[in-house]
């Protein structure tokens, strides 16, 4: 799996842009602010429909456009495939690959599996159990289709319940329609919790194995899931706390409440871990996604490093410039002298300087 061409129009600050890449490394080089990170950014959002920034679609067009166009031309098992996106200002984001219209996000998302990774993502161990969630739920919107479907109906519907929970200060006849949406929050909860602990039990082997070469031999690590429901018993455990829900107007418990524990010899290091364990544990978490990836989908994902090297030591880069060989990988940096003084492979190399590529080899 690789990306061969990238073509971008009325997106950020790039009028217009076409791009030829390797199916190795390509390094995106040159100063702050001249559109590097706009470029992995438009390969993400054609892979997932979503800016890794969180941007809406506005943001990104142009302002004197109306629309932004991107498209991706890819291999994937042998066969080259076309996938063009169409940003637009005041309608929704239009999708197709191979020129067939795309209807739904989860048709389309695991086709061009991609894993970013920025020195944001290098706090994902000590940041709020919101971003831990969005980690696993992207992960597995990637490898399980279904997964998408429960957790949009379970985000509509726990939007519901909450509203309904504050109608009901005003109208407490109303309490007598909460136990319908109880079960259909049970029923999308569940799968979502039965979904996050496979994950989990899937990826612990695989982070564990990482993490302990990384550290040397010297620390053992493990993930639990931390869930606030258990999947068999979700709906009991609503109703129990329902008095509590109708106080503060909110649903307490629930997926959208859970959260990944990260322990290193038996420590909880989002705690108690030092800057180093915590930095270490997400290059580990980054890398077994890799190696999940290929497990589940039998494919190679993309990987996106934004200006990443330069957060880790020489140790951690070496490792995961080892650890992706065999993988295309789009890189950011700032300048070159480190990948020529270390020897470091690289297959292209594009010099951007307000959004142009001024030098390419």
């Amino acid at each position: 799996m690789f990306i061969k061409s990238l073509e971008l129009k009325n997106y950020r600050n790039y009028d217009e842009l076409s791009m030829d890449f390797s199916s190795g490394t390509n390094l995106l080089y040159g100063d702050n602010a001249q559109g590097k990170t706009n470029i992995l950014e438009s390969i993400y959002l054609a892979a997932t429909t979503k800016s890794h920034r969180g941007s809406k679609d506005r943001e990104m067009i142009q302002f004197h456009a109306d629309e932004a166009h991107i498209r991706l031309q890819y291999q994937k098992q042998g066969i080259i495939h076309q996938l063009d996106m169409h940003l637009k200002k005041n309608r929704a984001k239009g999708a197709a690959i191979d020129r067939i219209p795309i209807r739904r996000s989860s048709d389309l998302l695991g086709q061009i599996p991609v894993i970013f990774f920025s020195p944001e993502d290098l706090k994902i161990i000590k940041n709020g159990p919101s971003e831990r969630r969005k980690f696993m739920d992207l992960e597995l919107s990637q490898l399980e289709s279904l997964y998408l479907y429960y957790l949009s109906k379970y985000n509509k519907i726990l939007m519901q319940r909450n509203n309904l929970l504050k109608q009901i200060r005003f109208q407490e006849n109303l309490i007598d329609t909460l136990e319908a949406w109880d079960i259909q929050l049970v029923k999308y909860g569940s799968e979502i919790i039965r979904y996050r602990q496979e994950f989990i039990r899937h990826l612990n082997p695989i982070i564990c194995s990482i993490h302990r070469r990384l550290t040397g031999q010297q620390e053992e690590m493990k993930i639990e899931y931390e869930n606030s429901a258990a999947y068999d018993t979700f709906l009991t455990e609503l109703t129990k706390k329902r008095k509590v829900d109708l106080k503060y107007a909110t649903t307490n418990i629930g997926p959208h409440r859970d959260d990944i524990k990260f322990l290193v010899n038996d420590i909880d290091i989002r705690r108690f871990g030092s800057q180093g364990q915590q930095r270490t544990a997400a290059l580990s978490l980054k890398l077994a996604q890799i190696q999940l990836v290929k497990e589940v989908l039998k494919d190679s994902p993309i990987l996106l490093l934004d200006d990443v090297l330069s957060e880790l030591d020489s140790h951690r880069k070496v490792y995961l410039l080892e650890g992706i060989k065999d993988i295309q990988t789009f890189i950011t940096c700032t300048g070159l002298d480190e990948f020529i003084d270390q020897h470091l492979p690289i297959q292209r190399m594009f010099q951007i300087k307000a959004g142009k590529i001024v030098k390419q080899n």
